[in-house]
């Protein structure tokens, strides 16, 4: 299965500031939104939106900042990010969501804000509660240095380097720390010469995507320290995790169980962080959510 392969209609939203939001949909049935994380767009979810769209109506946005959506704007913050949902569900009276990484972050303020959304599922957010996020995250300033000087192949190996190793299979991650910072440069140079040429529709190109991971990085900064907030969350969460995923992740989820009202923990064994995108075991994720937001509603929310 290939994104060439799968049939979607284009539509967008207005958010509150004048921002176009633009997402791919596809299938029938109830609504559900999928949230992207950092460095990425719709394009990575097409797999799981499409295992998802024999039940559904899925919705797949390109977070503001890339592809069919505007720019991220002055002042970007977790607020512009749950407007931006806000809209969406507005307009498709959607009240599921599912969010990845940063995008399930996004997903966790907006079921705190928003009494539209009745379930969220959230893969793996970086929500730091220790200070354990923001140090794994301490290369960021080297990372900014580098894209504000145009090296984004060089920024790509900052992020996988100081990054990916904790989210990459073990052979791999040995492979990245024995290789020199040169020959990486040259293999993402190399890579995102030939990602470029073969972008297709609406997709958006890996050079393209790299620099947002500096807006991701802000919406962990500024959620840092905010676990309690969310005790007074009234939708239903589904926490999602892999086995394999770093521990700093599992202590995440581990808090929100204890904080959250209403609240299911699945650890999906043999799987790690990105098994929701294209890449990874969509299937397995799908079966969750598929289970999850299909089982009635156990609360009011009124």
């Amino acid at each position: 299965m290939d994104n060439k392969s799968q049939t979607y209609t284009t539509s967008s939203v207005t958010s509150s500031d004048g921002t176009i939001i633009g997402y791919r949909q596809l299938g029938s049935g109830p609504g559900i939104i999928l949230l992207h994380g950092g460095a990425s767009a719709s394009q990575g979810y097409m797999k799981l939106g499409t295992l998802l769209s024999d039940t559904f109506t899925v919705y797949i946005p390109d977070r503001r900042g890339r592809g069919l959506s505007g720019p991220f704007g002055d002042n970007y913050d977790i607020k512009k990010e749950v407007q931006d949902l806000d809209a969406i569900l507005k307009k498709t009276d959607a009240h599921n969501v599912f969010g990845l990484s940063t995008g399930a972050l996004i997903a966790l303020q907006a079921a705190l804000n928003l009494p539209s959304i009745h379930k969220a599922a959230l893969y793996e957010l970086p929500l730091d509660i220790d200070n354990s996020t923001m140090a794994i995250l301490s290369f960021m300033p080297r990372f900014d240095q580098e894209i504000a000087e145009g090296k984004v192949a060089e920024a790509s190996v900052t992020l996988t380097k100081d990054f990916g190793k904790f989210f990459l299979p073990g052979s791999i991650q040995f492979l990245i720390a024995i290789l020199p910072r040169f020959v990486l440069v040259r293999f993402y140079t190399w890579f995102m010469r030939n990602d470029a040429k073969n972008i297709k529709g609406d997709d958006v190109p890996l050079k393209e995507l790299i620099p947002t991971f500096h807006f991701d990085y802000q919406l962990v900064v500024e959620m840092k320290g905010t676990l309690e907030h969310f005790k007074a969350v009234r939708a239903e969460v589904l926490l999602l995790g892999g086995s394999e995923s770093p521990s700093f992740l599992k202590r995440t989820l581990d808090a929100l169980c204890r904080v959250l009202p209403n609240v299911e923990r699945v650890e999906l064994q043999g799987l790690s962080h990105g098994a929701a995108l294209d890449g990874g075991k969509p299937e397995r994720v799908a079966q969750e959510l598929r289970s999850f937001f299909l089982q009635p509603q156990i609360y009011s929310q009124n």
